[in-house]
């Protein structure tokens, strides 16, 4: 203690003795010499300090990236820049056991395909639960582009928890999108296809192909999509791209745009022009307007198409109802981006300079007075381009996404082609700002940009290429995610970070205040449903069951040991291993891993896991934890015995290979009985401070509790065992005994620190 209160007195009495200076000189003369070895400029040095986060800081946004083709979710903070984990969604991913254990496989096995297994996916965008238009950090939504599903992520354990297939669509790119209040999650199709899972050929390209735009129906208490309540709204065979849904004025309605709506199909086999060619040679594509709300009045009044067993609304049916409208639009747009207000939405047009914004109220009006310059060729009303616009604004070459800030009237735009950051009032039209990034930006994302209350200080640029940027490490390179200020009236760029994992493209931000995650789970718990697991265990009740021909082992991790420790069946078994990690610690998480049978699991504190499979070659096959958990973590160990058919388990006697006697007893009594002495003080250290009033020293205090009394158990077996002078098991039990003092001592020194930092008070 006396240690830890030095420093503070050296500090203010150097500074009494007026050395502020000479240690201020000696920091400065320091800094320059970095500054001079590195090649550093002061200006460097003030962008690093605007992210650096010193050991044990947390940042103040939490990022939720698309993992593009690893089929993931990637989790990083704002302003460190700091890789936090990687979500596993559509892909099986060995650290986090899924896809391997049994309760993530049926999570996984919810996105098969026509019973297909389909093990990839292709992420594209994240979208947050949102409250009255702001996000509030219960769930995220992912989509899948290449085989069109949505996942569900609960963020109190950051879990996928379920996965829909879409029954209609081929392909989707325009998803996820959140309503304000969560209702519904939208997805729309990129490449038309045949909603009937038959061949049709291209032939009928205009009567048969058909695009859509899903509305899932989220059950917040649930947690879940409720397919059975979810709908689609048929469109046309225009390629549907990303999506919004309207705010405040706009609330009730849903924009999503489009490009090839000249309905090209390519052949360049057949020597045919290419699809970029055919798909490219109008001057406008078209924004999808459907008024939701009306659509989810009319399927619940009967007036949808069942397909595959989903309800559709088709097209004949949403234009006699007025609830599908065609604005046109710039060729080629990449996204349609209602401004937190909701008076406008942004288009802008790949192939184009400018950046388009619309004003509903103009077009509710338009619409109102049925004032429409004419009728695609499915008969969808289309909307005057000028007589719907607010302003157009030129911005530079490629405008692809905007992202608004917290200041009033101001977006950003990515620029494509000309690799920049446009800065500009979406009221006035008027550009205010431009930064060179590094290549070919895609999207950009500002910090709870997409919300109604935007929160600034912040944009991330996320780049398709990282050239020159990095190390080396092969022809495929990393994506590169550059960290700008957006604070002051000019844009500065502070960091570049490579992204080590699949193509990302879009990503959401959100206030870390508003995430709660859990650090543990009840005892038992079964993750992926959110219930009691049938197959949870507690200590000392360990045991193998034998039921319709199926081994069940029902076990426990705890440091440092597996229970049971040897498994033995014969050859041809199914074994359905459960195992509940009965730790109550934060952070305490198990492995379990075992020889040839392709079972790799983790196992948190409190969760029950399973993992089922054929024991079908005879052998010896250990098992162990893969997390390092304790000193002894090596020694958490044990076997799998596969005997072949029609042998007979042994009954030899175990041999031993260390052979113990009293004085090695009285040595290990010796050792418990002095550890126990810091334990009692530790505990005594502990008691006598308001440790109640921190949830996390609570939590360890149980643990601790629950190691002690394995100890007192191990004590009671080692003091039966030198009753009847059996040194050999009356050591071995006291070297146990001594092994849970050692996991009770160190979880009490952990509770000790925690207080230690957290400004615990003593209890008079």
């Amino acid at each position: 203690m006396k240690t830890k209160s030095f420093a503070p007195w050296l500090t203010a009495g150097a500074m009494a003795l007026g050395l502020a200076g000479f240690t201020t000189a000696a920091s400065a003369s320091a800094l320059d010499d970095v500054m001079k070895a590195r090649g550093l400029t002061q200006k460097d040095l003030l962008a690093a300090a605007k992210t650096y986060t010193p050991t044990g800081g947390r940042d103040e946004f939490i990022v939720f990236s698309s993992g593009g083709q690893s089929g993931q979710v990637i989790v990083y903070g704002i302003p460190s820049m700091r890789i936090l984990k990687y979500l596993a969604v559509f892909t099986p991913e060995p650290w986090q056991g899924y896809g391997f254990d049994d309760e993530s496989k049926a999570v996984l096995a919810q996105g098969k395909i026509r019973g297909k297994t389909i093990n990839y996916g292709d992420t594209h965008h994240p979208a947050i639960t949102e409250t009255n238009g702001d996000t509030d950090g219960e769930y995220l939504f992912i989509n899948d582009k290449a085989n069109p599903r949505m996942a569900v992520i609960d963020l109190k354990d950051f879990e996928t928890k379920q996965i829909v297939v879409n029954p209609i669509m081929k392909s989707e790119h325009g998803g996820s999108f959140v309503s304000p209040n969560s209702e519904y999650v939208m997805e729309a199709t990129q490449y038309p296809a045949p909603f009937a899972n038959e061949y049709v050929p291209l032939s009928q390209f205009n009567e048969k192909f058909r695009g859509a735009v899903t509305y899932w129906k989220f059950n917040r208490k649930e947690g879940r999509l409720d397919p059975s309540k979810s709908f689609s709204v048929e469109l046309p065979p225009y390629s549907q791209d990303l999506s919004d849904f309207g705010k405040g004025p706009s609330d009730g309605w849903s924009f999503t745009n489009s490009f090839c709506t000249e309905r090209y199909v390519g052949g360049i086999e057949k020597g045919r022009p290419p699809f970029e060619a055919g798909c490219s040679q109008k001057d406008t594509d078209f924004v999808h307007m459907i008024n939701w709300k009306k659509a989810a009045e009319l399927v619940a009044a009967g007036k949808a198409k069942k397909i595959n067993g989903h309800d559709v609304l088709m097209m004949d049916t949403a234009i006699k109802e007025g609830i599908l409208f065609l604005i046109p639009e710039p060729k080629s747009p990449h996204g349609v981006d209602v401004t937190p207000d909701g008076k406008y939405f942004i288009v802008a047009g790949k192939l184009d300079t400018h950046a388009s914004v619309y004003d509903f109220a103009k077009i509710k009006a338009l619409i109102d007075a049925k004032d429409f310059a004419g009728k695609d060729p499915y008969g969808i009303p289309i909307l005057d381009l000028k007589k719907s616009l607010h302003t157009q604004v030129q911005v530079g070459l490629g405008p692809l996404h905007n992202q608004y800030d917290s200041k009033e009237c101001i977006v950003y735009t990515s620029i494509y082609v000309d690799s920049q950051v446009t800065k500009w009032n979406y009221c006035e039209g008027k550009v205010l700002d431009k930064i060179n990034i590094h290549y070919n930006i895609g999207h950009l994302m500002s910090m709870e940009g997409d919300t109604m209350h935007p929160k600034g200080h912040y944009l991330v640029s996320l780049n398709k290429l990282a050239i020159d940027r990095f190390n080396p490490v092969g022809p495929l390179h990393p994506q590169n995610h550059q960290l700008i200020d957006i604070s002051g009236d000019k844009m500065q760029l502070l960091y570049d970070m490579p992204i080590p994992l699949g193509e990302p493209h879009y990503a959401v931000a959100i206030q870390a205040s508003k995430l709660k995650p859990k650090v543990r789970y009840k005892l038992g718990w079964d993750s992926r449903t959110d219930k009691k697991s049938p197959y949870r265990t507690r200590p000392g009740r360990e045991k193998v069951v034998v039921k319709d021909g199926v081994t069940h082992v029902y076990g426990t991790l705890i440091r440092s040991h597996i229970t049971p420790e040897i498994i033995e069946v014969e050859e041809g078994t199914t074994v359905s291993l459960h195992f509940t990690n009965v730790e109550r610690a934060e952070d305490e998480t198990h492995g379990f891993a075992i020889n040839y049978h392709d079972v790799n699991l983790s196992v948190e504190p409190g969760k029950t896991v399973s993992a089922t499979f054929v024991a079908d070659k005879a052998g010896v096959y250990p098992y162990y934890c893969t997390e390092f958990c304790s000193a002894l973590h090596l020694e958490m160990q044990g076997y799998l015995l596969v005997r072949p058919k029609g042998v007979k388990a042994s009954t030899d006697a175990v041999s031993e290979g260390q052979k113990y006697t009293k004085a090695d007893y009285d040595k290990q009594i010796g050792t418990n009985v002095a550890t126990q002495g810091v334990i009692d003080s530790v505990v005594g250290y502990i008691v006598a401070r308001n440790y109640k009033d921190f949830a996390p020293v609570v939590a360890l205090v149980e643990d601790a509790t629950d190691q002690l009394n394995f100890a007192a158990s191990a004590k009671k077996k080692s003091e039966d065992f030198a009753g009847k002078s059996d040194w050999q098991n009356a050591t071995l039990w006291a070297q146990q005994w001594f092994q849970y003092q050692v996991k009770a001592a160190d979880i009490g020194l952990r509770a000790k620190t925690y207080l230690d930092e957290h400004g615990a008070k003593v209890v008079k």
